[in-house]
């Protein structure tokens, strides 16, 4: 297993959303394994500062993985030994960001036009970190699928596990989740699969666990919502949203400057908001806030 506590449920690297404070509440509600936002390999090469802030691990953080992106083995082979990168459980490279800014760069999905660097790439990062590596992949580039062939280069590379997103490139974030693609997939590999794409409740998890996958992500259907894992694994929980607020803001401060933990709270904020009663009223008051003494006052559980 690669997760804990004998969970099957993976919470995503979404970026501009996976931090320290949502992952630890991931934990506590019963996700087995969790991923930081996406890491630029490159970027972790020519030392620039903007990783730190990524690759920051709370102790309560038990099982998290590092997902790194980019496109050159040997730059992937230089940085997985680096120790800013031990404290990862394991190592996942990106195979499936849409994003032009990322795709341009041949990195993210781009890689999904060229199984041979796929294989380079998966084989530098397994022989020069000899942990526990996996890749995350879209299913084709158009509506072609080409992910069974990648997904095989990988294996072919040593790869411990495939993530499988049911959307293509051009797709984005659009559109409904191919579960036939990943079926595909899981009967062609011989490595564990993991499926990925609209899974938010029991019910879609239970669709998603029908294509045979040994593991089910959540990403979006986690946003606002940490509480959902225990919701499909049938736990009991207790959850209070001003309490998971205030912890996602006091975690972010252990490592960010109060003007960026304010930009981050507001996205944040907008999905644990989503759809109760009030929302727009306290979003706004929320987005206008100042200081993080005004963002948290906004939250505090004994006046609320």
């Amino acid at each position: 297993m690669l997760t804990q506590n004998g969970s099957d449920l993976f919470f995503a690297p979404i970026a501009g959303y996976s931090d320290s404070g949502l992952r630890s509440l991931c934990f506590r509600y019963g996700a087995g394994l969790c991923f930081t936002e996406m890491v630029s390999a490159k970027g972790l090469y020519y030392k620039n500062e903007n990783t730190a802030s990524l690759l920051y691990v709370a102790p309560d953080e038990s099982n998290t993985a590092v997902q790194l992106f980019g496109s050159e083995p040997e730059i992937f082979a230089e940085v997985v030994r680096y120790p800013v990168l031990s404290k990862f459980s394991h190592i996942d490279v990106n195979m499936g960001c849409p994003v032009r800014k990322i795709t341009s760069n041949n990195e993210g999905s781009a890689l999904l036009r060229n199984p041979e660097l796929i294989y380079k790439i998966v084989k530098a990062v397994k022989d020069s970190s000899g942990k526990t590596v996996s890749v995350k992949m879209r299913t084709g580039i158009d509506g072609k699928s080409c992910v069974t062939e990648c997904a095989l280069a990988a294996q072919e590379g040593g790869v411990d596990l495939v993530t499988v997103h049911g959307r293509t490139k051009e797709q984005l974030y659009g559109g409904k989740c191919d579960f036939e693609t990943i079926a595909h997939v899981k009967q062609t590999l011989r490595v564990p699969v993991c499926g990925n794409g609209d899974v938010t409740d029991r019910d879609s998890y239970l669709r998603m666990k029908e294509t045979g996958v040994d593991y089910v992500m959540i990403a979006r259907g986690a946003l606002g919502k940490p509480y959902v894992f225990s919701e499909i694994l049938g736990k009991e929980y207790t959850y209070e949203r001003n309490e998971a607020i205030l912890f996602h803001i006091g975690r972010l401060c252990e490592y960010l400057s109060e003007n960026t933990v304010m930009n981050v709270m507001k996205k944040q904020i907008a999905c644990y908001l989503h759809g109760s009663r009030g929302a727009k009223q306290l979003k706004e008051q929320a987005f206008s806030a100042h200081s993080l003494k005004e963002l948290t006052t906004l939250f505090d559980i004994k006046n609320n």
